[in-house]
């Protein structure tokens, strides 16, 4: 699902008649509604632009507009029902025939990286909206997202255990991930945006050791070396 959803969107962006330039981004992979189902989905963040690397050019969006939703959703639902018959997965008999690709304006700089923080630094569920634990039943509250009210849902322990541990990711499965000139190996193209944009990075100083303090005198000590335990393995 990830490679076909920034599929879609870096081959909108390399299309001359939509952007005609390179796109960057960052997509976060959620796995759970406000119910805590399962329901697997990706938010991208996609800055509003693309490098053209012929002419080394910088090429912004039209305003607060991307792309269209309703073609994006188009052709993800295409690639998507392709790749998923390629791997030889069963498919339901009734699929929907049209799909939602929900593409909003989140701001820039801090906005946006905000708006990506709250599904990246956040676990499935937070101790606060855990309610109540009595006869073996949990339940937690949550906010509907159609009426935006404060709803309840009481389950057996085993259940709310088993809703929570469906969403830890297999081994080998990343959260986050980088694309196009925000991948690690991009670090040139990077810096040629940069230059471009005129984008002056801050040199972060280090950050100073904490002081070791003599528990006597309280004068600072310096470390000289490390002594392996006796008692460690190996």
């Amino acid at each position: 699902m990830g490679a076909t959803s920034v599929g879609t969107v870096k081959d909108f962006g390399l299309n001359p008649k939509q952007l005609g330039a390179e796109m960057g981004m960052t997509a976060v992979l959620h796995t759970h509604s406000r119910r805590l189902d399962y329901h697997p989905h990706l938010h991208v963040i996609v800055p509003g632009g693309g490098v053209n690397k012929v002419t080394r050019q910088w090429k912004k969006t039209r305003g607060k507009f991307l792309f269209n939703k309703t073609a994006l959703a188009k052709v993800f639902r295409v690639r998507l029902l392709t790749a998923i018959k390629a791997a030889g997965l069963t498919l339901p008999c009734k699929l929907p025939d049209k799909w939602v690709v929900h593409c909003k304006h989140v701001g820039k700089g801090a906005p946006a990286l905000k708006y990506l923080s709250r599904y990246l630094y956040r676990g499935v569920i937070s101790e606060n909206n855990i309610v109540a634990n009595h006869n073996g039943e949990v339940t937690f509250k949550y906010t509907d997202s159609n009426t935006g009210q404060t709803r309840y849902r009481t389950l057996k322990g085993e259940d709310f255990l088993w809703l929570v541990l469906q969403h830890v990711l297999p081994r080998g499965f990343r959260r986050v991930r980088d694309y196009g000139f925000l991948h690690g190996n991009a670090r040139k193209l990077l810096v040629l945006i940069q230059l471009t944009l005129k984008v002056m990075i801050s040199i972060m100083p280090a950050r100073p050791r904490p002081a070791f303090n003599c528990p006597r005198c309280q004068s600072p000590m310096y470390i000289q070396g490390f002594i392996k335990p006796a008692w460690s393995s190996g």
